[in-house]
């Protein structure tokens, strides 16, 4: 665990402030919603609660068989982090954490297919390159709220991605989206 140096004090009605630098930090939002753990030697743990994260499990053969039947590196992801990969190149994204681009991707609800050619490709991660030459992009919708993206990509230019992967990201994100509802 690493030490912050910051010290809050309870209020009257059991409150503590998540300093804002934190906040930032490991972006957390007003309305977030933390999961609250102790341990044995009465430590506190404050852990981001990812809904999509509780889907792992499942959200993990999803990718592998729609890698399979598309040919695709296919990345699911929360608010925060990739979540799930399947593909050529699953060691670039397992768990990192989402570029500021597909932060905003999902908060829009984007859905669309991207080419290299037409340079609108969006980063997965933070230190995402962006080597990929086609790319096919679904928002996770659960309840009402944006809560992840489903993303197809190819390297091969001449492998274009089509209305049909599209269609895919479409249903992986819906079914997902479902999952989380029930």
């Amino acid at each position: 665990m690493k030490a912050t140096g910051i010290v809050r004090r309870i209020d009257d009605l059991g409150r503590v402030v998540v300093p804002k630098e934190i906040r930032r930090t490991l972006r957390i939002r007003e309305g977030d919603p933390l999961e609250i753990f102790t341990d044995r030697e009465g430590e506190i743990i404050l852990k981001k609660y990812s809904p999509i994260g509780e889907l792992s499990h499942l959200a993990e053969e999803y990718a592998q068989a729609l890698s399979s039947a598309s040919g695709c590196l296919v990345c699911i992801t929360d608010k925060d982090h990739v979540v799930a990969v399947a593909g050529s190149g699953k060691r670039e994204f397992d768990s990192k954490p989402i570029s500021k681009q597909l932060d905003a991707a999902i908060e829009g609800r984007q859905s669309g297919i991207s080419h290299k050619a037409a340079e609108g490709l969006i980063s997965i991660t933070t230190d995402d390159k962006a080597d990929y030459a086609h790319q096919a992009i679904s928002t996770i919708i659960s309840a009402g709220d944006a809560i992840g993206a489903v993303v197809l990509c190819r390297r091969e230019e001449k492998d274009a991605i089509s209305e049909t992967e599209l269609k895919l990201a479409v249903v992986a994100a819906g079914f997902l989206g479902k999952q989380m509802e029930g």
